[in-house]
C-alpha cells in the first residue's frame, strides 16, 4: 500500500557516483577512507567501492556524459541514486512534475548542476549482475574504519537558486524543509536550508551564498557550477574512526583551542571524554536533554572542492 506521505516509496540513498581526471588517485583516496572495490560493471568502466551500507561509484568511462561532466568539473560527484518502490512509476511521476529527462535510460533524471539522479528498485541487488572482485569481503573487514551510512549530502547552489532546488525536491519527492539558517560571519554570509525526504533517510541541505566571498561562492567558482559539496558518513564510534583515518594520513580540518575550552559551558553534561575530543579535534553540538548530542569532524577538500564529514549522532536527528 502506497504511503500518501511517501508516494514514491523512497528508502535512502543507494549510491553516489564520482569521476576524476586522475581516477587512480581517487581510488586511493576511497581506500584511504576505508572503502574497498567490491564489484565492476560488466559493460561500463564503473567500480563500486563499499564500506558498511555506503556505496561510492568510481566512473572511469572515457566518453559520454561522464567524460563531459569530468571535463567541465574535474574531480566531481557526477550522480547519485535514490532507492524507490518502483523506478518506472517514479520516473513517470518525476517527468509529470517537471523533471528533465536525460540521454540515458528510463530511470534517471537531471539533478543538481547537470549531475544525474537515478531511481533504483528498493530491495533489489543492483550489483548481482556486476563482476564480483574476489576477496572483497575480507578486504572490507580489514580495511574499514567504521563508516556505516550516508547520513546526508549537501548541494551548493547559485545565488537565487535555493528556492528552485527546494521546490524541486518538495514537488518531485515530498521533501520537507527542516531547518533554515541565515549564517553571517565577520567577512561573509550564507543561507542554508535543510531538506528531508519522507523516509527520513535522505537529507539534502541546500547552501546559497549571500556574497562573492563565501565558501559557497568559492566552491561554485572552483567546481565551475552548482553541485554536491560534501557527504556526511555515520560511524558508531567517531573516536576510533577518526584515529584510524589520521593514521592513514587523511587530512582533517582543525579547530582553534578555545573551542574545546568552552565545550563544558556550551554543552553542559555532554558526557564525552573532553581530552579525546580535543586530541582528535572533534566538534560537539546539541544538548543532552532535548536534541541529543552530535559529534562531527570534516576532512579537508579531497576531490576538487568536495570533502567528507564524519558524524556520530547520539539521539540527535
Amino acid at each position: 500500500m502506497t504511503d500518501p506521505n511517501n508516494p514514491l516509496g523512497l528508502n535512502g540513498f543507494e549510491f553516489v557516483e564520482f569521476t576524476s581526471p586522475d581516477p587512480e588517485a581517487m581510488a586511493r583516496q576511497f581506500e584511504q577512507l576505508g572503502f574497498v572495490p567490491s564489484h565492476r560493471h560488466r559493460t561500463k568502466n564503473i567500480t563500486r567501492y563499499k564500506q558498511g551500507r555506503i556505496n561510492l561509484m568510481l566512473n572511469r568511462d572515457a566518453d559520454g556524459r561522464v567524460a563531459q561532466f569530468r571535463n567541465e568539473h574535474g574531480a566531481s560527484a557526477s550522480a547519485m541514486a535514490f532507492r524507490v518502490a518502483d523506478p518506472a512509476t517514479a520516473m513517470e511521476w518525476a517527468l509529470a512534475h517537471g523533471a528533465e529527462r536525460t540521454d540515458e535510460d528510463d530511470t534517471v533524471i537531471m539533478g543538481i548542476g547537470g549531475s544525474y539522479l537515478y531511481f533504483i528498485q528498493d530491495g533489489s541487488d543492483l550489483y548481482a549482475d556486476w563482476a564480483e572482485i574476489p576477496g572483497w569481503q575480507q578486504a572490507e573487514a580489514e580495511n574499514n574504519v567504521g563508516l556505516d551510512l550516508l547520513d546526508h549530502l549537501t548541494h551548493n547552489v547559485r545565488r537565487g537558486q535555493m528556492r528552485v532546488w527546494s521546490e524541486f525536491y518538495k514537488t518531485l519527492f515530498g521533501f520537507e524543509e527542516q531547518k533554515y539558517f541565515d549564517i553571517k560571519g565577520q567577512a561573509t554570509g550564507l543561507f542554508s536550508q535543510a531538506m528531508i525526504a519522507p523516509d527520513k533517510a535522505i537529507r539534502i541541505p541546500l547552501n546559497e551564498s549571500q556574497d562573492d566571498t563565501s565558501q559557497i561562492e568559492e566552491f561554485i567558482r572552483e567546481y565551475h557550477g552548482e553541485g554536491i559539496q560534501h557527504l556526511a558518513l555515520t560511524t558508531p564510534d567517531i573516536y576510533g574512526t577518526v584515529e584510524k583515518l589520521r593514521a592513514r594520513g587523511v587530512r582533517l580540518q582543525d579547530t582553534i583551542e578555545t573551542y574545546f575550552e568552552l565545550i563544558d559551558k556550551r554543552v553542559p553534561g555532554h558526557g564525552e571524554d573532553l581530552e579525546r575530543l580535543r586530541k582528535n579535534r572533534i566538534l560537539i553540538d546539541g544538548d543532552v536533554e532535548n536534541e541529543g548530542i552530535l559529534l562531527q569532524i570534516f576532512t579537508e577538500n579531497m576531490f576538487g572542492p568536495i570533502f567528507f564529514e564524519i558524524i556520530q549522532r547520539k539521539g540527535n536527528e
